[in-house]
């Protein structure tokens, strides 16, 4: 069966009274060179077990048994394991998991199934979750790179440098962890039905230890970097009153912004992973009373 015509797609899918999803976020890839492609540049070889969310029909599902040891599928839709059994009929390093990927233990998961194997993700994943997937997947420690379909917007924001109109929270998220790449664009007539948005595919390779260290933790870290961009359109000091006001006043974070050699008017979105770990370090130091 050629999961890439859509005239067979359309038949199979009649065959189990399959219909799309909204809310799950469907779109079936129907095009041969893009499942091909995804899985060249995220299924690693045989040495590799690769982890896919939402495999729909098994397109991409196909691709990856042909070239990593294992392939482990989660599809949360209940309609689709049926579909499946049918399509990866025969492909012996494929396992199928129903359940909401979101739920799952990832690292049990992972040191369960992939023994031996270098654990990778390659996946087209749902359009409205994919930010908590890639958090998830990044927070369960276990993935050598995550090679991933998302909206392209989305990933500009992952890969964006600071500046840039598309840096923000995630990008910093993202790139203190891994290394974003975007690799290609993959049009909407290249799925079935065809979304109203260009999609991209990105790989992030996984640092073995985090860009930079901050002394304060990854916690506070991280809320100064929501801090500094939960008002974009005005300064950073204005926008860290929204997280820090109450505690160091205006004057507070000013001088934490300034012994980090920041402009007043800089905005959030200059700042790169070294001078958030400083001005972090700075916050933390002065809410601490200088100690």
């Amino acid at each position: 069966m050629n999961l890439c015509d859509i005239r067979e797609v359309k038949a199979l899918l009649a065959r189990h009274g399959f219909r799309f999803s909204k809310s799950m976020g469907q779109n079936f890839l129907v095009a041969e060179w893009a499942p091909r492609d995804i899985a060249a540049a995220g299924a690693g070889g045989r040495d590799c077990g690769v982890l896919e969310i939402g495999p729909g029909i098994g397109c991409l599902t196909r691709e990856l048994c042909k070239r990593a040891g294992k392939v482990v599928s989660v599809e949360l839709d209940p309609a689709l394991p049926p579909v499946l059994a049918e399509t990866m009929d025969g492909a012996e390093n494929f396992t199928l998991i129903s359940g909401d990927v979101l739920k799952l233990d990832l690292p049990e998961l992972v040191d369960r199934e992939f023994q031996g194997l270098t654990p990778l993700v390659c996946a087209n994943l749902p359009y409205n979750v994919a930010s908590p997937i890639l958090r998830a997947l990044v927070e369960a420690k276990r993935f050598a790179a995550i090679t991933v379909m998302v909206q392209r917007e989305v990933a500009l924001r992952l890969a964006a440098k600071p500046g840039s109109k598309d840096y923000g929270a995630l990008s910093v998220y993202m790139q203190l962890y891994t290394q974003p790449e975007v690799l290609f664009d993959v049009p909407p007539e290249c799925f079935l039905p065809a979304p109203k948005v260009t999609s991209s595919v990105i790989r992030c390779r996984v640092r073995e230890t985090p860009a930079v260290s901050a002394r304060c933790g990854e916690d506070f870290f991280f809320q100064v970097v929501k801090g500094a961009f939960a008002l974009r359109r005005k300064t950073l000091c204005n926008s860290l009153g929204t997280v820090f006001g109450s505690r160091l006043g205006k004057e507070g974070i000013a001088q934490a912004v300034s012994q980090c050699g920041l402009p007043p008017a800089v905005r959030g979105e200059a700042l790169g992973l070294e001078e958030f770990a400083a001005l972090a370090d700075c916050l933390w130091t002065a809410m601490k009373g200088g100690r």
